[in-house]
């Protein structure tokens, strides 16, 4: 059984949809990580180091997001999965990706919701 470390809400401008114009336009996204690991050792000693500190957790999805283009939603949670499970000793990952408004007055949002697991890692 996991753990899991939760950063729910977070939103980042970025580059992302099918047209460059689109990218240019740099709409904030919304995204939901849920990164699985076993946070006993924390829960026991109650020290930062036996944890991953969502900071850590947050710049990384923040340079992924932010800092290159996306036609995708599909893409960009792929991205984001692929650097956190690269980057962080963690067992899975899931990521939400939420674009709002992508069609003016028909809905909230559209998006994505995928699940890695480090055996997915290629």
């Amino acid at each position: 059984m996991s753990d899991i470390i939760l950063l729910e809400g977070i939103q980042i401008p970025a580059a992302l949809g099918v047209t460059a114009a689109e990218r240019r336009m740099r709409r904030p996204v919304t995204l939901d990580i849920e990164v699985m690991c076993d946070l006993r050792a924390a829960g026991t000693s109650d020290q930062i180091r036996q944890t991953i500190q969502y900071e850590r957790i947050f710049e990384v999805v923040e340079d992924v997001a932010g800092n290159h283009e996306h036609r995708l939603v599909e893409a960009l949670g792929e991205r984001i999965a692929e650097a956190i499970l690269t980057q962080f000793s963690v067992d899975a990952v899931t990521v939400t990706v939420r674009k709002p408004k992508p069609i003016a007055g028909v809905l909230d949002y559209a998006g994505i919701k995928i699940s890695r697991n480090r055996g997915d890692l290629g």
